[in-house]
């Protein structure tokens, strides 16, 4: 229910499509997109790149109410990684406590944070609103 979620604003828009402007500039190819199932990371997805997937792996865990699955979409994002094509690229639009968890950093709201399968952060973009 977006009307209960904190929603992308004006600036979060823009930032979006200048996250995807920024691949397409770059001629940097993308196998597939995958998003949270929250509203805020599926407009993101959307304003970007427009067509993504969503995964629940990549949901929010922040709250006490959502708290309990951590451990298992973890391990499930985990599994994903290690099973996908080396040599292909992925995008993940997903939130602050699931990238400081899987890569042990602390991204920014519209950052863009390139790992390695083995989750070692190769380099980070921000991307100005």
């Amino acid at each position: 229910d977006c009307s209960s979620q904190r929603n992308l604003n004006f600036q979060g828009k823009n930032q979006a499509k200048k996250i995807g402007q920024f691949f397409i500039r770059n001629n940097l190819p993308i196998s597939k997109i995958y998003s949270s199932e929250w509203c805020r990371c599926k407009d993101t997805a959307l304003f970007a790149f427009e067509k993504f997937e969503t995964k629940n792996f990549l949901n929010s865990f922040y709250s006490i109410k959502f708290s309990h699955n951590k451990d298992k979409q973890i391990n499930d994002l985990k599994k994903f990684i290690q099973n996908w094509d080396e040599y292909q690229n992925i995008v993940f639009v997903t939130h602050y406590v699931v990238i400081s968890e899987i890569l042990n950093y602390p991204s920014l709201s519209g950052e863009i944070v390139i790992s390695n399968k083995d989750f070692k952060v190769i380099d980070t973009l921000e991307i100005e609103y």
